[in-house]
């Protein structure tokens, strides 16, 4: 299937993979420290205190960013796990439009999560609303990516609906897995 949209969720998967890259290098950062302080002991002086403050919450909002914004691009490129069992059986015209189906209850329910996304990130900017651990940081921040990463994935979605409904409709004995959104 050819996705219109696709530079927009190929964005969206590198700045899911940059999130954990940072996730990554932040880490590290801290297990160096360690490293750095056990050896300045060990040489008989003291503790540099090398410690990223916050790093577990900071990571955590990094791994919610990479979770949602990689959502989009992991779908259009079929890495969503798939139960096709049944769905797999069906010849291909009663296939495309159980496909049309599925797609049409994953679409409801990402709008569904979006729309309460947004009204949470909007309840987020109105209250100031922070973290509760060492760093205070404003908790918009990690539902925007959360809410980005939602949109992409209803954009995605959208467009798999329409291609597989189109083809329900007008040709469905040609409907082919690909079809369906999967490369």
């Amino acid at each position: 299937m050819t996705y219109r949209l696709r530079p927009l969720y190929q964005l969206g998967g590198y700045l899911a993979a940059l999130c954990l890259c940072l996730i990554c290098a932040l880490i590290t950062a801290q297990v160096l420290g360690r490293i750095v302080d056990r050896i300045a002991t060990a040489l008989g002086g003291d503790r540099i205190g090398l410690a990223i403050p916050g790093l577990a919450e900071i990571s955590g909002f990094l791994l919610v960013g990479a979770s949602f914004l990689g959502l989009a691009y992991t779908f259009v490129h079929g890495g969503h796990i798939r139960v096709t069992l049944l769905v797999g059986r069906l010849s291909p015209a009663p296939r495309a439009f159980v496909e049309v189906f599925c797609l049409s209850i994953a679409l409801i329910l990402g709008l569904y999560l979006g729309w309460y996304l947004y009204w949470l990130l909007a309840d987020s900017i109105a209250f100031n609303e922070t973290s509760y651990g060492l760093l205070r940081i404003p908790l918009w921040i990690p539902q925007s990516a959360m809410l980005a990463g939602v949109v992409l994935l209803c954009l995605a979605l959208a467009e798999a609906w329409w291609a597989t409904l189109v083809i329900a409709v007008t040709r469905p004995a040609t409907f082919t897995i690909d079809d369906s959104g999967q490369e």
